[in-house]
């Protein structure tokens, strides 16, 4: 898997690209701003793309623009965005843009399997939320609550959608077997109305509509 990694400081693009490489992954680049960040993109085509939000000149969202860029201009390639600091709005954004997209704390780096996971995931076309993003956003107001007629499980496994995490990754999470997530699963898109799109990008969609959600009390963590 072919990736592509931007980030201003080298000691940490260093640290991530060694990270990868001992997993596997083939680093085809590593940039520290996000011009740089659009011609590697444009000469390696990678898989994925890994972002740092905040890049040169001003260190503020240089980053996250070229992550945009990046999907209008190559749809199918994933981009992972990495940040210092909580913005969830951020991350609403990135899904906002469809399949293969994901918002990670930087911290999440130093759990390789997770970090990794969450890598794999937005390649192959799937999301990866950090799950503090999704508790900051279930514990704030809305107007608008599309997924107040979920059972309490029907919930905890959307929850964990939006973590993105797969159905096997549900299945032993909440100790239940294959079938019975399926289930829940498909009574999800069901009660949300998402029914005629791929499987992955339902997915995206529900879980869209689960972080705008006020159905959970403030301070309710998220499932797991």
């Amino acid at each position: 898997m072919r990736v592509v990694l931007a980030d201003d400081s080298v000691l940490l693009r260093e640290g991530i690209a060694r990270l990868l490489a001992g997993e596997g992954f083939e680093v085809v680049a590593q940039v520290g701003d996000a011009e740089a960040l659009l011609a590697a993109v444009e000469q390696e085509r990678p898989d994925v793309a890994v972002v740092d939000i905040r890049m040169p000149p001003t260190h503020t969202v240089e980053g996250l623009r070229a992550a945009h860029e990046i999907r209008k201009r190559h749809p199918a390639m994933g981009v992972l965005v990495l940040s210092q600091h909580l913005e969830s709005r951020y991350a609403v954004e990135l899904l906002e843009g469809g399949r293969g997209v994901g918002y990670l704390l930087k911290e999440r780096v130093g759990d390789v399997h997770e970090f990794t996971e969450a890598v794999r995931r937005v390649a192959a076309g799937g999301s990866a939320v950090d799950a503090e993003v999704v508790a900051r956003l279930l514990r704030r107001p809305r107007r608008r609550d599309p997924v107040k007629d979920l059972s309490g499980r029907e919930r905890e496994v959307l929850a964990l959608m939006a973590e993105g995490r797969s159905n096997q990754a549900i299945t032993a999470r909440l100790f239940l077997n294959a079938k019975t997530v399926e289930t829940h699963v498909r009574n999800v898109f069901t009660k949300l109305e998402i029914l005629q799109e791929p499987d992955d990008h339902r997915r995206v969609l529900a879980v869209l509509a689960y972080l705008q959600s006020p159905s959970k009390k403030a301070g309710d963590p998220p499932a797991g």
